[in-house]
């Protein structure tokens, strides 16, 4: 190679290296959208095969401020979960459980162990709830005895009162945990009082008996539209990291869900769902035009109640 053809070759290597310099420097870096990130586990060996060693709850930090508490099969084969989200001022505790369980001191553990983690002797705890019905309430005159424990009544005017929702259910409101803000929104349908809860910090939706992976019970076709239909209006523009329901009654398996009664379930379906869940099922119901008929799709099922 003479010399100007080498001299050649090195500008144009010159120009291609500061060109993916330059592409380099400009490529933003990943920042997970802004939104705190946690960790799922791949399964919930909560149940079974065998009971007699089983606690009844299995506990899981999604991160150091937001807990996860499925309880057993073998005390209830509901095997509701329970969530707990830590703030700086208040803990909010959703739901309180199905079985005659150890409830309290699960969740005085949890708060125990984060307070010696923060350094703090005490924190507010608000026990509220998804929804009325009794797999997800019979814990709550133990969660009472808890130091500086509030527990809101699961009937829908004390709920709209705790939580200042007026125009119910058409209309949202906030509450604030302390640097840790949750949008709460109306979603009667399953049951009168139902609400959902958004955490701005981690972009989690707890939708509660209303959208999980297995059978969607329907009370009131007409209200559960409308509730499906506000809830994707509410998540328009908004980041959705994962939809968390109470229950898990699917399989792995599409289209296949446990039987009602069953207790130990190794193959089960993962906690999480996604905002495409969500519109999915907003579609189902919008063309059953108000006739709620029992329809199985993927990752869950419609049944009318």
């Amino acid at each position: 190679m003479n010399a100007q053809r080498r001299a050649g070759a090195i500008a144009t290597l010159a120009c291609l290296f500061a060109m993916l310099s330059t592409a380099s420097a400009q490529a933003p870096e990943p920042d997970g959208a802004g939104v705190r990130q946690g960790t799922l586990p791949r399964s919930w060996p909560t149940s079974g095969p065998r009971c007699a060693d089983k606690a009844d709850f299995q506990v899981h930090a999604y991160n150091d401020d937001l807990y996860i508490l499925r309880e057993s099969g073998c005390s209830n084969y509901e095997k509701p979960f329970l969530y707990l989200i830590f703030g700086k001022e208040k803990a909010l505790l959703l739901d309180t459980g199905a079985g005659q369980t150890d409830v309290d001191q699960v969740v005085n553990n949890v708060l125990q162990d984060w307070l010696r983690r923060n350094g703090r002797e005490s924190i507010a705890l608000v026990v509220a709830h998804t929804h009325a019905h009794g797999d997800h309430i019979a814990g709550d005159s133990q969660l009472r005895g808890l130091a500086r424990a509030t527990v809101v009544e699961p009937k829908p005017a004390a709920v709209q009162a705790f939580f200042a929702l007026r125009n119910w259910p058409s209309e949202t409101s906030t509450y604030d945990l302390g640097q840790r803000v949750l949008d709460i929104i109306p979603i009667p349908g399953h049951e009168p009082s139902s609400i959902a809860f958004y955490d701005r910090q981690t972009a989690l939706l707890f939708t509660g008996d209303t959208l999980y992976a297995g059978r969607l019970y329907v009370a009131d076709a007409a209200a559960f539209a409308l509730s499906i239909q506000r809830l994707v209006d509410f998540t328009h523009g908004k980041i959705v990291a994962h939809i968390l329901g109470n229950h898990i009654e699917q399989t792995r398996t599409p289209y296949m869900d446990y039987p009602v009664g069953t207790v130990y379930q190794p193959d089960e379906h993962p906690l999480e769902l996604g905002r495409a869940h969500l519109l999915e099922l907003n579609e189902a119901v919008r063309e059953m035009n108000g006739k709620v008929q029992r329809k199985a799709f993927r990752d869950f099922t419609i049944w009318p109640h």
